[in-house]
């Protein structure tokens, strides 16, 4: 390749080329046969736009709000995991690019940096918090309790996470975190009720889910019992468990999501999926999507069919491979 980079697969490739093949595993990669993460993507590429012509654009406003709180433009960041295999300290780089974008970050649990120095990095940007039920609900509840102190807006509750999904890469490259790589959110979990794996991020993706497999709708009126921040719902991918959102009155959104085909694979594509959702909640929530978005050209598409925004994951984990703090660059490559 050249070395200039104009689209978010030069950034793709070059992480391809300059990641370990472990770490690139475990990005790039899904579930079983990877169905999903290819459908995500082709799902995208069979939508076709109906231009309209001949109208005055000379000037764009492509600002949103998001449950109120106003952003440059409806492209966010999705959680991932483990930043840190792409670039040092890489959750504050992408938390800086997106404040510096003026877009919305949602922060993962398993992020390589506390929460705390995360949001302290880049105060003034829109943060969300990524959160996964715990077993333990004492620990879930302090670790609410600390996303609220750092003024995070919203929890963004993953919801399709019981079990990890079967990922062959990292089952054969016996996936680990390394051992200068921590995962200081959960450091408090010490009290042996949930599975080793989920204690430090060491075997993510490959062990068992830090996630409690009891996890139903009655933890979910739980959490909004705990907290005054809006509910979001990381996962939903019918209308009929939209609609089951819709008669829990702490559930303020929906994120389309399907864990980036990393979960269950054979679902639908999350674009496929977004109509459906959209009809069963109407305007009473907010509806977002992930997955499979790689130009501004499936963003469009995306926003047309009804998203208010959509949010990506792995191209900005490219672009902070490449630069580091200067991951924004992938936004502008969108």
């Amino acid at each position: 390749m050249s070395g200039r980079m104009v689209c978010v697969q030069d950034f793709e490739e070059f992480s391809r080329n300059h990641l370990s093949k472990a770490s690139w595993d475990f990005f790039s990669g899904g579930a079983e046969e990877c169905q999903t993460v290819l459908e995500n993507g082709n799902a995208f590429k069979r939508l076709r736009l109906r231009p309209r012509f001949l109208r005055d654009v000379s000037r764009r406003d492509l600002s949103t709000t998001l449950l109120g709180a106003k952003v440059k433009f409806p492209i966010g960041v999705s959680p991932v995991g483990l930043q840190d295999l792409a670039w040092p300290q890489g959750d504050i780089c992408i938390a800086k690019a997106a404040a510096e974008m003026g877009t919305c970050m949602v922060v993962s649990t398993f992020a390589n940096s506390s929460l705390e120095d995360i949001m302290a990095a880049s105060s003034d940007g829109l943060k969300w918090f990524q959160i996964y039920f715990m077993p333990n609900k004492n620990f879930t509840q302090r670790l609410i309790q600390r996303v609220e102190r750092a003024g995070y807006k919203a929890l963004v509750v993953t919801i399709d996470l019981p079990i990890v999904g079967k990922r062959y890469s990292d089952i054969r490259n016996n996936f680990q975190l390394p051992p200068h790589l921590t995962v200081p959110n959960l450091t408090e979990l010490k009290d042996g009720s949930e599975q080793d794996s989920a204690k430090d991020g060491r075997n993510y993706g490959v062990g068992g889910s830090p996630q409690d497999p009891a996890f139903s709708w009655k933890d979910i009126d739980w959490l909004s019992s705990i907290t005054s921040l809006p509910i979001i719902l990381k996962g939903i991918l019918t209308a009929e468990d939209a609609g089951i959102a819709l008669e829990h009155p702490g559930v303020k959104g929906i994120l389309v999501s399907n864990h980036g085909g990393r979960q269950l694979d054979g679902v639908p594509a999350t674009v496929e999926a977004l109509p459906e959702i959209l009809h069963a909640v109407g305007d009473k929530l907010e509806v977002y999507l992930d997955g499979g978005v790689r130009t501004g050209t499936d963003a469009l598409k995306a926003l047309a069919l009804g998203a208010r925004a959509v949010f990506v994951g792995r191209p900005v984990t490219w672009g902070l491979t490449f630069r580091g703090v200067a991951a924004w660059v992938t936004f502008q490559r969108l």
